[in-house]
């Protein structure tokens, strides 16, 4: 996401460079000597510039916004890289969804820890990586309790193919962007007990995804989000686009077509995929017993995972509901 966002950025008349850390010298090479990352489907703008993790100074000099683009486990330890060798970041994107797992802390708070200020703002909504690549019409909405971090942000992204709304209720989409994904693993395992079963499923397709967002508006309500966050881009948008492409439902998909889970984890990041909705899964779980809510397809999917309920269960927790 991170090397599609810069291609964007770039595209967009911005002056961007893209810095990789040193955990990202699995595909430095591929973007310094092919100009492309391995993992999408185009090959880098002409007027991105590609820098090596010894070269954090160069990145960060004369920064306006930082876009930092790392998975919820790894957000805290990418800032703390960039702070050591940056003097001040004047505004922040993070684009990872998630919580962080040791302490269940939403990204915008951990950014702004580490940064020391809260000139953060974070994204959601649908914006597959691939498409993002190739320029494809998306549209997105920035979250910040700084409106002029935001409104930066915004238009530094802003372009003839890319939207960007903007939005207060930082609580809301960060929470929209944890529940969506195990909403996707759910959606992907229907899909793939229809492969095994040679049928769509559509009707049972239909139900779990109209239940799943009924299920996010009342876990981010709770939680003090607003409901239409979740029945915009950061919500509903998101859970659409993850269902039907997304690396968690196709982790779903594979558990119901019959692989264990932790095989089919592994499987996915041997091929270079992070399936944040795992983690998610735990994180809604232990949210759910905290507030005392009954989220029957978030419940169902973790049980799934985690204590070895069979795949057709979330089918029968579909009709049960």
């Amino acid at each position: 996401m991170g090397t599609a966002v810069a291609m964007h950025l770039a595209r967009n008349g911005n002056e961007t460079m893209l810095w990789g850390s040193e955990f990202d010298q699995g595909v430095l090479s591929d973007l310094t000597e092919r100009r492309r990352h391995p993992g999408l489907p185009e090959f880098l703008p002409e007027a991105l510039t590609v820098l090596r993790p010894d070269a954090l100074a160069e990145a960060a000099e004369n920064i306006d916004v930082a876009v930092l683009g790392a998975h919820s486990g790894g957000a805290r330890t990418l800032a703390r890289i960039v702070m050591e060798d940056t003097p001040s970041l004047p505004f922040v994107l993070g684009l990872a969804k998630g919580l962080e797992p040791e302490t269940g802390k939403r990204m915008s708070e951990v950014f702004a820890e580490e940064v020391g200020h809260d000139r953060v703002a974070v994204m959601g909504g649908p914006a597959l990586a691939p498409e993002i690549a190739q320029g494809l019409p998306t549209a997105v909405v920035m979250a910040s309790s700084d409106r002029e971090a935001a409104d930066v942000c915004g238009r530094a992204f802003r372009g003839p193919s890319f939207d960007v709304e903007i939005t207060d209720d930082v609580v809301g989409l960060e929470y929209c962007t944890v529940a969506k994904n195990v909403a996707a693993i759910g959606m992907g395992i229907v899909d793939g007990i229809g492969k095994t079963a040679s049928t769509d499923y559509r009707n049972a397709k239909a139900a779990l995804f109209t239940r799943a967002i009924h299920e996010v508006t009342e876990f981010v309500a709770t939680l003090g989000g607003r409901e239409e966050t979740v029945l915009g881009l950061a919500g509903l948008g998101d859970t659409l686009v993850t269902s039907l492409g997304g690396r968690n439902r196709l982790y779903g998909e594979l558990i119901g077509e019959g692989a264990p889970p932790d095989r089919a984890l592994e499987d996915l990041n041997n091929r270079g995929m992070t399936v944040e909705g795992v983690d998610s899964a735990r994180d809604i779980q232990r949210l759910v017993r905290r507030l005392d809510l009954h989220l029957a397809v978030h419940e169902q999917v973790f049980r799934v995972l985690f204590e070895s309920a069979p795949p057709t269960s979330l089918l029968e927790c579909i009709i049960g509901n």
